[in-house]
């Protein structure tokens, strides 16, 4: 994904805001009126580039500012985890940190070529990530915003599933469902999804969507040492099945792991979180995360972009579950060593690879954000200039001569926070075509 710096702060359109001047300082001199009253005409020491938001005095102004600022954090800690995952798979596979995205994947399949069988291939499935964002970061960058907004009075929708508080005595106002995700009632979740582990009535038999360990019935993809399956099994799976979210989660046995499901009493179990989620195409009023799309508080025009970008900044992503199935190569089927230390690897693999997943879908919704900043943010100076009284001397003042000189630092600091993110997203999908996830 590649973020063209110029489309996020067009520096056009100021022509209002660049005609005002110090000749509309009437009584204030810029050098010998610092302790009048109401003509502190100084700008601050400090701008953008060096952290500060508060430039301007105008709330809608600084708030642009302040999500300028957010914003390029989150790209750039996103960025650093990205990087920090590729160089741990590249020292996994001989390599040095720092090596090149082309260096990685020649690692890994030179990795893969040896452990599995070329005709079998590995096969993965991949749950999507899920992300949340903060309720109470988007209504406080509404107040701080938009002045007219009154106390208490901003409220938030999600569209898709809230958190909500209460623990057994969570419940969900409308047309929302209460769903409930944590040990399963008598560990039973055959009217929920399973995550983890889902243990088998030995002699029974069931299938298993999973990573059947025990007696596969059927042909099975990975035997270990000991002539058990541990992998996926076409048929019947006795013993323990390991399912990922992506399996679907459908365990016919005792789900020992985790149980997202919708309680028959209407109430979860006093160890389960719980949310509230939306009927399709409605939305939920919520004041906890939001795990979907949230639509912000009533705020105006000038505000809107930066609310959102705020919002955006502050959500959170879940590395997902990543289900892997491969058969041995002939060099690998009766090495239990070979077999033990391609495991190890593979293990440390997944767990970098859904932390990856993880951070390139926030890195999609930061890169969109900033783009939706640098398209409807530069608003909020531009209505500035109308709100500004011509009588506000102070005012004008710190608009002209003090915000829309920080303009460009704005448009550096995201630009480069983006080109930054944008680069370790493309060595991540990269990585991700190479072993079969698109």
């Amino acid at each position: 994904m590649q973020l063209n710096s110029n489309r996020i702060f067009a520096l056009a359109g100021f022509g209002l805001l660049a005609g005002a001047s110090l000749s509309a300082l009437q009584g204030c001199d810029p050098v010998d009126s610092a302790g009048l009253p109401g003509c502190d005409i100084s700008c601050p020491t400090k701008g953008i580039a060096e952290g500060n938001a508060s430039i301007s005095g105008i709330a809608q102004v600084d708030a642009f500012f302040g999500a300028v600022l957010d914003l390029s954090a989150a790209a750039n800690s996103v960025s650093a985890s990205l990087r920090a995952e590729l160089d741990a798979i590249a020292r996994s596979v001989g390599l040095e940190p720092g090596a090149s995205s082309s260096e990685i994947v020649a690692g890994i399949n030179a990795k893969l070529e040896l452990a599995i069988d070329v005709d079998a291939g590995l096969t993965i499935n991949v749950a999507p990530p899920k992300c949340e964002a903060s309720v109470e970061v988007a209504v406080a960058a509404a107040a701080a915003c938009d002045a007219e907004l009154e106390p208490g009075t901003a409220n938030v929708e999600c569209r898709g599933a809230c958190e909500a508080g209460g623990g057994v005595e969570a419940s969900c106002a409308g047309t929302a469902t209460l769903i409930c995700t944590g040990q399963a009632p008598g560990f039973d979740c055959t009217m929920g999804t399973c995550e983890g582990r889902c243990e088998l009535e030995l002699g029974a038999g069931a299938s298993c969507d999973g990573t059947c360990r025990g007696t596969c019935t059927g042909n099975c993809s990975v035997v270990d040492a000991q002539g058990n399956c541990a992998g996926k099994c076409d048929a019947s799976c006795e013993g323990t099945c390991e399912l990922a979210a992506a399996a679907e989660g459908n365990c016919k046995g005792a789900c020992t792991g985790s149980c997202t499901y919708t309680p028959p009493s209407g109430n979860c179990e006093a160890d389960a979180s719980a949310k509230c989620e939306a009927m399709a195409g409605a939305t939920v009023q919520c004041d906890g995360r939001c795990e979907g799309e949230i639509t912000q508080p009533s705020v105006s025009a000038e505000c809107q972009a930066t609310v959102d970008a705020k919002a955006n900044a502050s959500v959170e992503c879940k590395p997902p579950s990543i289900g892997l199935t491969w058969q041995w190569s002939e060099a690998y089927q009766n090495d239990p060593m070979l077999q033990a230390e391609f495991k190890s690897w593979i293990k440390g693999f997944k767990t970098h690879t859904a932390v990856m997943l993880a951070a390139q879908t926030k890195a999609a919704i930061l890169i969109e954000s900033l783009e939706d900043l640098g398209n409807d943010g530069v608003t909020a100076l531009e209505s500035a200039g109308n709100i500004v009284s011509s009588a506000d001397v102070v005012g004008t003042f710190k608009l002209t001569n003090c915000a829309l000189p920080q303009l460009d630092a704005a448009a550096e600091l995201a630009g480069s926070a983006s080109a930054s993110l944008s680069a370790e997203v493309n060595a991540s999908v990269e990585v991700f075509t190479a072993v079969g996830i698109n």
